[in-house]
């Protein structure tokens, strides 16, 4: 099948993958849910194929942890699953109600976006989340995972497509594409694709952006910063750090580059040198921080740079408003946090960072979908468009005006002796 022909099969699927009920759509999840228990050994063992080539062409270390998909990563995804089924079908819900006059009624409510395209790193559980949550918000996919996870990925589609087909979720609602080939053909069609949503550098998703006319929600890289302030609590502070940093480094919401208040580095930083170093952590650092621990010199490329592994900028800042302007400057606009005991502080940290994720008193690593209870997500968003920070459901949707009237004309308001419209504001939701 070319891609044209998977495109315009998900286009059909996803016209009567928009108009099934809820039950029906939790029914499906559930089936898949069973068929990945099912056919774990398989996929596991089609994983153990991809792992074995990866480490023959030499994939890097980070990359090596995102592509293993075990019992454990099978479990996990699963558990999304059922958090999905738990979570209110968000198809339908009247966004709000007005009345234009005596029995001609407007309703602004919720529908699926359509057909969704996303282009993911090397994660099979990412095809197990977004296709998921595809299907809860009604919306068909066509899938396009890294080429090292080929093995892992087709199994899993046939999986999930064919334990929806059991549900009677509708033929090509689902569709994987392998080649960058593919990618390239996908961009064209926006006759059937609504949405592209590319999961990678800077560079490849403007990349996506120039090379097609559908449009893009984007995910660049993940720079994300923890400001220790001066009146921080260290104990939270280092615990903190420590978190962002080494509970998982290759992932976008991990943090990479530490900002620490003058008032309080002299204190702090032997404290996070040891706990991080602990950690296996290479700390590169400014030359304030240089002159406090001892640990490799960062230049202005390591303000910029995602690592994705264990190794952590650290710079010395002024006061909050240093620190605010490191994070715009440098940042991607992904998650930021800062670690203080101040409330006015904190809030006006959160106010002044241009990112879609701020936190007070918190690692970072809680920017995730599921964590939020949003269903797991197809991607973070760094856009400011209709979603922003983990685009769960409800960055899924879109909403159409619905108006009924009782044989009402636009000619009866028109004119110096038209009627009025009473533009009243309704406590209802819409039904059929």
């Amino acid at each position: 099948m070319t891609i044209n022909e998977t495109a315009c099969l998900a286009r059909r699927a996803s016209i009567r993958l928009a108009a099934a009920g809820t039950d029906a759509k939790n029914q499906a999840l559930e089936q898949i849910r069973k068929a990945l228990l099912e056919n774990a050994d398989a996929i596991i063992e089609a994983n153990q194929k991809d792992l074995a080539q990866a480490e023959k062409d030499n994939l890097a270390a980070p990359l090596l942890k995102r592509l293993k998909f075990d019992q454990s990563k099978i479990d996990n995804v699963c558990e999304g699953i059922d958090s999905l089924i738990g979570i209110d079908d968000p198809v339908g819900k009247t966004l709000t109600a007005t009345e234009l006059d005596d029995g001609l009624e407007l309703y602004k409510v919720t529908c699926p976006i359509g057909v969704i395209g996303v282009i993911f790193e090397s994660r099979p559980d990412a095809l197990v989340q977004i296709s998921t949550l595809c299907l809860k918000s009604g919306n068909a996919v066509l899938l396009k995972g890294g080429s090292e996870a080929m093995q892992t990925n087709r199994i899993l589609a046939e999986t999930i497509a064919k334990a929806a087909a059991s549900a009677g979720m509708p033929d090509g609602w689902l569709g994987l594409l392998e080649t960058r080939a593919d990618v390239a053909e996908m961009l064209k069609l926006d006759k059937y694709i609504d949405l592209i949503i590319p999961r990678g550098s800077n560079e490849f998703v403007q990349h996506i952006m120039n090379n097609s006319n559908i449009p893009v929600l984007g995910h660049a890289d993940g720079i994300c910063h923890v400001y220790i302030d001066a009146e921080a609590d260290l104990d939270m502070a280092v615990n903190i750090a420590v978190d962002s940093k080494c509970q998982y480094v290759a992932v976008c919401n991990a943090e990479e580059t530490l900002l620490i208040h003058e008032s309080i580095a002299t204190a702090a930083l032997p404290k996070l040198k040891q706990a991080l170093e602990a950690k296996n952590v290479e700390i590169r650092g400014c030359d304030q921080t240089r002159a406090i621990i001892d640990v490799k010199a960062a230049n202005e490329a390591d303000w910029k740079t995602e690592y994705l592994d264990f190794i952590l900028s650290i710079r010395v800042v002024k006061n909050l408003d240093e620190a605010v302007d490191h994070i715009n400057t440098y940042g991607s606009g992904h998650t930021d946090a800062i670690v203080t005991q101040n409330r006015q502080t904190a809030a006006a940290f959160m106010d002044l960072v241009d990112s879609g994720n701020v936190f007070w008193n918190a690692s970072t690593r809680f920017s995730d979908g599921f964590r939020y209870g949003l269903g797991a997500e197809v991607g973070i968003s760094t856009n400011k468009i209709h979603a922003r920070g983990p685009v769960g459901m409800e960055g899924l949707l879109i909403y159409k005006w619905r108006l009924m009237g009782k044989g009402h004309i636009v000619a009866d308001y028109s004119g110096a002796d038209g009627k009025k419209f009473t533009h009243k504001k309704l406590n209802e939701n819409w039904t059929a």
